[in-house]
């Protein structure tokens, strides 16, 4: 059977662009179908990944400038620069991104269709433009690739003015004295550290037991250190109430109680600012016609290749839920190309030992066992640790919030996990990640030049530190390090 193409991509998010550039090197031909009637890349470009970097850059740099050019006048970042300007900081950044996304699309001669897919058939795609009119394309696969969405709260509404989402938090006008935020996640902190960054006095209300419970320890115990020290308040296992604005103080109020004491509470603030969990996009696409099977919060079910029930139908990226992040679904749209088309005894996946990043002021990083799961699972192990605060680049730029811990085993010195808090952690972490890739151990720090001064060193200071603290405990680290 002829079909009009090889693949049909429904969303043009990472997943969706990967998996169209890797079928164009297979000479498939590849249809994108796109709801957005003026840009392309999903969230990934237009008011989620991108945009929320490009500001956490902004802030960055006018942290930097206050720690080391602090004002004579004692004045706060947002007594100093107007929100609009910074926002300007964006423009150009998600200008020059949309431009090559649409470049690589036209010089790989990918097909566009602007307009709502739904799939009406296990080869067939149903595109309904902005005047409504109705298009069908056959292809001889179809990857479902649509992202996701935040969730709503319960007890009170994001109305884009006084409570705010994180798409809508990037188009203020002015940065806010006060921000309260409603969340525990990853974009939550994120947002904390970067408005902190300005001046703003943040509070964070979580209603778990403690934000980030994945991450090690110590690096969980470093980073409350850095929140307090930036004056930014963790108010955990907490219900909103009620939101409401007090006319006579000017100000919005978020009542709230903790399941500690059970009492009502409130805190003022100038904007508040909810992140929720991240819904996927799956309304009106079919899935349910086509028997696609989907697990209760909507997440589409696939195998390790990202085959759905409906064999020659794929998913990818966010909407088949964890990890759900940028890095994440640009491997998988990929992979699911190679799958299509390829030879699948050569796909190495390469989201098994996957580091995660988080853009928070500091950022942190990790990838493998941190030193509690590696104790659960019966290995013997040890810690070398490095801090940012003995290392000569860190004084350098005046970044010396951090640290660097790797967890490596007594037998063999196989590095088993790498966490990272500190500048350029979501740089560094890769470093590692390379290390464990090819099976290697510590003495790949302490045997090989590293560049001086540099963030990297702090991975031989690690070593080092983690070997004596063998030696200390009556492993004769000398032999180990002996070659065979």
């Amino acid at each position: 059977m002829k079909f009009d193409y090889d693949v049909i991509i429904i969303g043009s998010g990472p997943a969706g662009f990967s998996c169209a550039m890797q079928s164009t090197k297979f000479d498939k031909k590849v249809l994108i179908v796109e709801a957005n009637d003026t840009k392309m890349g999903g969230s990934w470009i237009s008011k989620g990944t991108v945009p929320s970097k490009a500001l956490r850059s902004a802030a960055k740099l006018i942290q930097s400038f206050q720690s080391q050019f602090a004002d004579d006048k004692g004045r706060k970042p947002y007594q100093q620069f107007r929100m609009e300007d910074i926002m300007k900081y964006k423009s150009p950044i998600l200008e020059s991104k949309n431009r090559n996304y649409v470049d690589d699309i036209i010089k790989n001669e990918v097909h566009t269709a602007r307009g709502w897919g739904r799939i009406i058939g296990n080869n067939e795609v149903e595109v309904i433009d902005n005047m409504k009119q109705k298009k069908k394309y056959t292809a001889e696969y179809i990857l479902i690739s649509t992202g996701s969405r935040p969730s709503q709260p319960k007890n009170f509404k994001i109305d884009h003015k006084q409570v705010l989402d994180y798409s809508t938090i990037l188009e203020l006008t002015h940065i806010p004295r006060r921000l309260v935020i409603i969340g525990g996640g990853i974009i939550t902190l994120e947002y904390a550290t970067t408005f902190a960054a300005l001046g703003t006095r943040v509070t964070i209300l979580n209603e778990s037991n403690e934000m980030l419970p994945f991450l090690d320890e110590e690096i969980k115990n470093h980073l409350a250190s850095i929140l307090k020290s930036k004056t930014i308040q963790v108010v955990n296992n907490m219900t909103v109430n009620k939101i409401s604005y007090n006319d006579l103080r000017t100000c919005s109020e978020v009542l709230y109680h903790t399941k500690d004491e059970d009492r009502l509470q409130v805190v003022e603030t100038d904007q508040i600012l909810f992140v929720g969990s991240k819904v996927p996009n799956i309304d009106n696409l079919g899935l349910e016609d086509l028997n696609i099977k989907i697990v209760d919060e909507g997440t589409i079910i696939t195998d390790v290749s990202y085959q759905t029930s409906v064999p020659n139908i794929y998913a990818a990226g966010d909407v088949i839920g964890q990890p759900a992040l940028a890095s994440a679904s640009f491997l998988q749209g990929r992979l699911a190309s190679v799958n299509m088309f390829g030879n699948r005894d050569d796909i190495v996946d390469g989201t098994r030992d996957m580091p995660y990043g988080i853009y928070s002021i500091p950022e942190i990083s990790g990838i493998g066992f941190t030193e509690k799961q590696a104790v659960d699972l019966g290995l013997e192990v040890t810690v070398g640790r490095a801090y940012y605060k003995s290392m000569t680049r860190a004084s350098l730029n005046h970044d010396t919030d951090g640290m660097l811990k790797l967890v490596f085993r007594n037998d063999n010195l196989k590095l088993v996990g790498v966490h990272i808090i500190g500048e350029q952690a979501s740089e560094m972490v890769h470093i590692g990640q390379a290390v464990m890739a090819f099976d290697g151990d510590i003495k790949y720090f302490i045997e090989r030049v590293l560049n001086y001064p540099t963030y990297a060193e702090a991975y031989k200071i690690a070593a080092f530190n983690g070997l004596n603290r063998l030696h200390k405990s009556g492993v004769k680290y000398k032999k180990i390090l002996d070659k065979k």
